[in-house]
């Protein structure tokens, strides 16, 4: 029996496939098959981009999208290779090798698991939209640097990793450019954002034009793009780059079983490469769970299930010589908009990716490097959040900072450092935010006639501060600052503590070098309608035993008779 609760392994299938029947089946049969052929070129793409071989992203969106579907938390979300790892990947690589990758993604999943399973999956929704939004935006730009070099078909062995460095090497290199292959990427990139789109197609099209884009609209333009690529460059025999020329092709075959070499020195190198694995992994799938959520009339998502199918996906699938996994938007959405409802349109499209790696692996072979990486510009726009910028002016200067910094942060230096830093910011600019809530006003006849509901008697000598929000360590100052301010003559300072909501450790230090204070100059200190949490903190910290007795009144009227008396008691 453990000390505390932990949540039950229980996929959403379970659930799911209740009273499942044909329609259904159908529904999701046709929706799995719709985001298998979409999947294709992305795995392939993200792979490549990652600085891995094609079929690793094949394979990971085989064996992570089947796991996540079929354990995940969510009735539609489409585990795989995704865009935001890229870079994260490459610099992995680049630094630590491809051993060493496995290992930290294996780390990461077993990562994910626990935090699912200790219930911690909520915890990522705390993290402020502007840290996502400014590292999502800096992603999508490294992505699209990362792809100029195929895309101009530049003759560079292997790019770095660092963003100036990149750029460097491109700009020194661009004398190499390949005009087939820029051709090539260009067109595929306008085929993919110019191909009608399912989701903006009329409901109920009546004219032909119309009936022949809703037909087209059914075919995915990646694919168009991919297929039309690789027959030019094969019947005009272009000189470009080909997964074939770079990578040998794809094995046509299923993955096999490899243990990466393992070691506890090699775990303590890993630490950062896999927190940074396993919190945009978190982060990704449970934003995209949600997004998906609100696309259709499905069951909620359960966050920790989906962290715990998370984490089983990327602890099996480095086992085959995969990369890491999460849920990916776009591919759930498609999943989505083709009719899907239950985990199992997920299974049809990790069966469907398998079926065509099976049948025809080696057509790959000839798919130009330059047309995916049109496909992945396309990707990175739509990855990008880049309206907010625009809409930064109406929002105040630690919204606007934390993102600018974050995004800025996340294409000069890396993912982790950008949100280490932009979890630092969102704090101290929190802080700063609840400190200004705090307020300790003095309170005039009028105030205090209509706190009292009575006129109250005129005493020389007593001076009335109403406290207001949270007295925390972040606003203490101001508690600190009272006897500099009181006005002379005081004898009695009686603090109104009804609209004090919260506080905290720092407070109470605060009020007891306060009370120390005003005694050294004769004041006594009389508190009134404390609420049941500052009362509670006073009596547990024993604040309250230092105050004089009958000096915590129940009402603001008792505590200023008290008062009245203490001024008109001689003075020792």
């Amino acid at each position: 029996m453990l000390p505390f609760d932990v949540h039950p392994f229980r996929p959403r299938a379970l659930d799911a496939l209740r009273d499942y029947g044909r329609p259904q089946f159908l529904a999701d049969l046709g929706a799995g098959v719709t985001v298998g052929i979409v999947a294709l070129p992305l795995a392939m793409a993200f792979a490549i981009a990652s600085g891995l071989k094609p079929e690793q992203g094949i394979f990971t969106a085989i064996i992570a999208g089947f796991l996540i579907s079929a354990l995940g938390g969510s009735n539609v979300q489409i585990g795989g290779p995704a865009g935001a790892f890229i870079v994260i990947v490459y610099g992995i690589v680049e630094r630590y090798g491809l051993a060493n990758l496995l290992i930290s993604t294996m780390l990461a999943g077993v990562l994910l698991f626990v935090l699912g399973w200790l219930r911690l999956g909520v915890l990522v929704r705390y993290i402020p939209i502007g840290i996502v939004i400014g590292f999502t935006n800096g992603i999508a730009v490294l992505i699209a640097l990362s792809q100029v070099k195929d895309l101009l078909g530049l003759e560079i062995d292997k790019l770095p990793a660092d963003f100036f460095t990149q750029i460097g090497v491109l700009a020194r290199h661009v004398h190499t450019i390949n005009p087939a292959a820029l051709a090539i990427g260009l067109a595929c990139l306008a085929i993919v954002v110019l191909w009608p789109k399912s989701y903006t197609m009329p409901t109920a099209p009546t004219t032909r034009a119309q009936k022949w884009r809703r037909h087209a609209s059914q075919v995915p333009g990646t694919i168009i793009a991919l297929v039309g690529a690789t027959l030019v460059t094969a019947l005009f025999g272009l000189n470009v780059e080909t997964i074939g020329s770079r990578f040998g092709g794809i094995p046509q075959a299923l993955p096999t079983f490899e243990l990466p070499e393992f070691s506890w020195a090699t775990v303590k190198l890993l630490l950062i490469p896999t927190l940074t694995i396993a919190l945009l992994g978190a982060i990704e799938s449970l934003l995209c769970a949600r997004v998906a959520d609100n696309m259709a009339d499905i069951p909620r998502h359960d966050p920790n299930q989906e962290l715990m199918a998370q984490g089983v996906a990327n602890v099996v699938t480095p086992l085959f010589g995969g990369m890491p996994a999460t849920g990916t938007i776009a591919r759930t959405s498609t999943n989505v908009r083709s009719g899907a409802r239950t985990p199992v349109a997920g299974i049809v499209h990790a069966a469907v990716l398998l079926a065509i790696v099976l049948v025809a692996a080696p057509l790959a072979a000839h798919v130009p490097l330059a047309a995916l990486a049109g496909i992945l510009l396309f990707v990175a726009w739509n990855m990008g959040e880049w309206h907010e910028f625009r809409r930064l002016r109406h929002f105040a200067i630690p919204y606007r900072t934390t993102l600018v910094g974050t995004f800025v942060l996340t294409v000069v230096f890396d993912l982790t450092v950008a949100v280490e830093v932009g979890l630092l910011m969102a704090c101290g600019f929190f802080i700063w935010r609840m400190s200004q809530l705090f307020r300790a006003e003095p309170m005039d006849g009028d105030a205090l006639r209509r706190a009292t509901g009575a006129e109250p008697a005129a005493v020389d000598g007593v001076h009335v501060l109403q406290l207001y929000g949270p007295l925390f360590f972040g606003a203490v100052g101001k508690i600190e600052a009272l006897p500099e301010r009181l006005p002379p003559g005081t004898r009695v300072l009686v603090l109104q503590m009804h609209r004090l909501i919260s506080l905290d450790t720092t407070g109470i230090d605060a009020l007891t070098q306060l009370l120390r204070a005003l005694r050294k100059r004769g004041i006594a200190l009389l508190l009134a309608e404390v609420n049941e949490q500052p009362r509670s903190l006073m009596r547990r910290s024993g604040f309250e035993p230092l105050l004089d007795e009958g000096a915590v009144a129940p009402t603001l009227a008792e505590a200023l008779q008290r008062a009245a008396a203490l001024v008109r008691a001689p003075q020792a």
